[in-house]
């Protein structure tokens, strides 16, 4: 990365790395099948043809400055779940602010039992690590503030983009779902130990299968979009939003506020709820103070706690 597009000889970079040219080329076949458009042959040296948009914490560290987030990056070229790795990192002791990021993931998750669908560097695949001082029955308003914070960096690297929030833990543009969030928790009866922060966004995907109604923001707009740039921007409002969280007495109000003014699903929307193995339609009613979803139905008003929310 350091000389990008110069032709570094395979001695010198064994040397460098205080290896030898044969574990030097073991190694650029493993980058190279990993994605990495590295040029050359052990002969006449090795080339980076381009600075790949790799998610490296070298990469991030500086653009992050300042925030939680900016020490403890952890980088996969591939994982079964950043969220996993994350829970385990902070069951072990892992500091606030430690980041997961992996180009690709093969047994990613969504709410449920849901899965998430990771292809190799197309998208943003990263888990955070908080350890906020909230009971646990705050932790839906942060999961509400990290769709905000989804929204903001989107809207901040193009503003063609217009997003629209799902309660409790979608991002849509044009009524298909370009982001998810998984938020889980390792918490006491009054005490939050530990929450990971899950965000999978849909960057650069040229297609998804049609049963899928999913789309990217390459899709949205017609052009490719940097990760680095989009994860910095998200890192970035992120940490905004949980600082101003644990520090401002009026945030979650303002949470719930910015959330239902950016979402067409939270006020008027006739949906079908599904919910502990209970279904019943109805039009949505806003939030209630704690972020939960209300719908008003034949039989009354019921507040929705953490069922699937589907458009009718």
């Amino acid at each position: 990365m350091e000389h990008a597009t110069v032709v570094v000889s395979g001695t010198k970079i064994a040397q460098e790395t205080l290896s030898n040219r044969s574990e030097v080329w073991r190694l650029i076949q493993q980058l190279r099948g990993l994605g990495v458009d590295v040029a050359g042959h052990p002969a006449t040296g090795y080339q980076l043809r381009s600075v790949p948009d790799l998610l490296l914490p070298e990469v991030l560290r500086p653009l992050l400055r300042g925030t939680i987030f900016d020490e403890h990056l952890h980088h996969f070229y591939k994982i079964g779940s950043t969220n996993t790795a994350a829970m385990g990192a902070a069951a072990e002791g892992a500091p606030e602010g430690s980041v997961f990021l992996a180009e690709e993931q093969l047994a990613g998750r969504g709410r449920g039992s849901n899965s998430w669908q990771s292809p190799r560097s197309t998208g943003i695949y990263c888990s955070v690590v908080v350890r906020p001082t909230l009971p646990p029955s705050e932790v839906l308003v942060l999961s509400l503030a990290a769709g905000l914070a989804v929204r903001a960096a989107i809207q901040q690297v193009d503003s063609r983009a217009t997003p629209d929030l799902k309660w409790p833990n979608d991002v849509l543009i044009d009524g298909k779902k370009v982001c998810g969030i998984l938020t889980e928790m390792n918490a006491e009866a009054t005490r939050v130990r530990y929450v990971v922060v899950g965000v999978g966004i849909n960057v650069n995907q040229a297609s998804f299968p049609k049963d899928l109604a999913a789309t990217s923001l390459r899709l949205v707009t017609g052009s490719e979009w940097s990760r680095v740039e989009l994860v910095a921007a998200l890192l970035k409002s992120l940490d905004r939003e949980y600082r101003q969280l644990l520090e401002d007495s009026d945030a979650r109000e303002s949470i719930l506020r910015r959330f239902a003014e950016n979402s067409s699903w939270v006020q008027g929307k006739a949906v079908h709820i599904e919910e502990n193995g209970v279904a019943f339609d109805g039009t949505t009613e806003g939030l209630d103070q704690r972020g939960f979803l209300r719908v008003r139905t034949p039989k009354g008003t019921q507040t929705v706690l953490s069922g699937t929310v589907r458009e009718r």
